[in-house]
């Protein structure tokens, strides 16, 4: 007698060939995507740890569809399986009551909590409320997955790794294609800019996560738990990023990774607190002292953007003649304006782009300004967040990036094993190069950015909590959301 299961096998996929036949027929051809919709079903139910792992790989992949008309974006099909992931959660966590209490009073967690609710009430006293609160239903979306039940996913350790290779795998398929487009333009700076549409925006977000990943896998090459071929593969993907880097023309992107490097040296070699804060007190007094003449230096500068390296890199400080960086300085002074009128609420999450215009001068304006809302928003990760929710929307970030950064350099230097100092090194290293770009842009509305960047903020929390005390770190199976007296993400 034939086995029952494999009976039930082909049963099942005669029945799938028959309707998808039919489908064809009358000419719908989404039916071949039943059985991968039958999977992300079943991975909701029993496998949350891989779905978020899935997300996770496809978001380089994803492609935004937005409607400028109704303010409305969406990245898919990342963005969708998140609000999915979201609403699972949310519903076990509600039924179980049994999320970990350390993770809830974690220090970075107090100051989430915090920008969470910032986010809200200034959601609710918005100039634009529905505006507002589709930000804000896209920040929870991005933070409940990929924050709270990210902590959960890295009491594996090996998750952390997978985690950071899976959104490697997918980007260099984007570099892959961004490269072989580019060459076609001769690899000229102009169109350098939008090459890697429709994956990327243009290249300042493009530049902002090769730049994120870039210490990561240089730092991958070090691994001295790692074989041969693991650290190869970690330099091959390293040579891909800066060349891709280097490729991008993204100056911000090069200026973050040159920060990064400098905060490493400060880590690594255990240069004190005190010395670090005396140099900015010296540099920040110098700068006002000689104010006039830095003024005068920068204003001669008329190097604009260039495909030769020392003269794109030269145009950073341009601050005469270069559109780019003229219609920055154009949005700041306009966000300032918003802030000064309205300083404690602001306008609203997400309202800027919309409100703004009025706020620009006439002899701040450049070629490329607009007065539509359809050109981007305030270029900043600081001053965005100070226009559109406050004092206390700029107060949020950098209390988040502090206590992050502070955790993650805690965990680097009283962890016992060798992978776990490494893996919170590289983590604080990559969340640097973000929060240095986050002065010049800002990406933490989009699923490319956000994914990383509160994937990486979730690592340093689990490291922290789960195996900084540990000589032997936890490396079991992929099941580490399957324990329900610990964690109501899974059955």
């Amino acid at each position: 007698m034939a086995n029952p299961k494999l009976r039930w096998f082909y049963l099942l996929s005669g029945l799938f060939i028959l309707l998808n036949s039919l489908l064809i027929v009358k000419e719908f051809y989404w039916g071949i995507t039943i059985p991968v919709a039958i999977i992300i079903a079943l991975m909701y139910l029993f496998w949350l740890d891989k779905l978020l792992l899935f997300i996770v790989m496809v978001t380089p992949l994803a492609v935004n569809f937005a409607d400028s008309e109704m303010g409305f974006g969406i990245s898919v099909p990342s963005e969708p399986l998140m609000v999915g992931v979201m609403i699972i959660f949310i519903l076990k966590t509600i039924f179980n009551s049994n999320y970990d209490r350390r993770i809830l009073s974690h220090p970075v967690t107090i100051a989430i909590f915090f920008s969470l609710a910032w986010m809200l009430i200034t959601s609710i006293t918005s100039e634009l409320p529905m505006v507002s609160f589709k930000s804000f239903a896209a920040r929870l979306w991005f933070v409940i997955p990929f924050y709270f039940l990210g902590v959960l996913l890295f009491r594996d350790i090996k998750n952390v790794s997978r985690f950071k290779w899976l959104y490697m795998a997918s980007l260099a398929v984007v570099i892959i294609y961004t490269t072989i487009h580019h060459s076609s333009f001769g690899f000229a700076e102009r169109q350098g800019h939008w090459v890697m549409k429709p994956f990327y925006n243009d290249h300042t977000a493009y530049g902002a996560i090769l730049a994120f990943f870039i210490p990561v896998f240089v730092g991958f090459m070090f691994n001295r738990e790692r074989s041969k071929t693991y650290r190869m593969y970690a330099l091959i993907a390293s040579v891909i990023l800066l060349v891709a880097l280097y490729l991008s023309y993204s100056r911000a992107a090069w200026v973050s990774v040159a920060g990064s490097v400098v905060v490493a040296v400060f880590v690594v070699y255990k240069i004190k607190f005190r010395w670090i804060l005396g140099g900015l007190v010296i540099l920040i007094a110098s700068f006002y002292m000689f104010k006039s003449e830095i003024l005068y230096v920068l204003e001669k500068n008329k190097q604009d953007s260039s495909q030769n390296f020392i003269e794109h890199v030269k145009s950073i400080y341009n601050i005469s003649s270069d559109a780019s960086n003229l219609e920055r300085i154009n949005r700041w002074q306009s966000a300032f304006r918003m802030f000064e009128e309205r300083p404690l609420l602001g306008w609203g999450p997400g309202t800027y782009q919309f409100i703004y215009a009025p706020f620009q001068r006439s002899k701040e304006r450049t070629i490329i300004s607009t007065n539509a809302g359809d050109l981007g928003n305030a270029h900043s990760e600081y001053i965005g967040p100070l226009s559109e929710q406050g004092v206390f929307g700029l107060v949020s970030i950098f209390w988040i990036g502090i206590v992050v950064i502070i955790t993650g350099i805690r965990v680097y230097k009283n962890a016992v094993n060798h992978e776990v100092r490494l893996y919170s090194l590289v983590s604080v290293l990559a969340l640097v190069t973000y929060f240095i770009h986050g002065f010049l842009n800002n990406f933490l509305d989009t699923d490319k950015a956000s994914v990383p960047f509160w994937g990486f903020i979730a690592m340093i929390v689990a490291l922290d909590i789960f195996h900084k005390d540990s000589e032997f770190v936890k490396t079991g199976s992929m099941h580490a959301l399957k324990e329900p007296e610990e964690n109501p993400a899974q059955e």
